[in-house]
């Protein structure tokens, strides 16, 4: 299993997260605390959630990765990074859509990320004529 949480934005690699770096002791509390704050309810698509699962939860925190990325909020990035990634540690892929307006968010936990190949476009010439001598 890739050890990578990718984030596409509207088909395009933003930005990967490696699970296999240690997050220091700080950025983990910070977690904890995040969750903490889930754990007391919050607002989702204008519909109050009181006891929010780990979907919402998820839901939740990408639609705070969306907003970080758009304001370039590193250290709000890098959180949210590491809160999906470890939480939900069978998480491959963060795909968005959209336009700002309406977006679409799929969570992908059955196939990691794979860059896209680019096509080389190859020239056919059409064979040469045999000339009779």
């Amino acid at each position: 299993m890739d050890n990578n949480l990718a984030v596409v934005i509207n088909g395009e690699l933003t930005l990967q997260y490696d699970r296999a770096k240690p997050l220091p002791g700080k950025q983990r509390a910070y977690l904890d605390l995040m969750d903490e704050r889930m754990d007391r309810g919050f607002e989702l698509n204008d519909k109050r959630i009181d006891a929010p699962d780990i979907a919402q939860r998820a839901q939740l925190v990408t639609l705070h990765l969306i907003d970080a990325l758009d304001k370039n909020e590193d250290s709000q990035i890098s959180a949210m990074c590491a809160w999906l990634a470890l939480r939900l540690p069978e998480l491959q892929q963060v795909k968005v859509a959209g336009d700002g307006a309406e977006v679409t968010i799929d969570l992908v936990f059955d196939k990691p990320y794979i860059k896209p190949v680019k096509p080389i476009p190859i020239k056919f010439m059409p064979p040469a004529s045999k000339k009779k001598h």
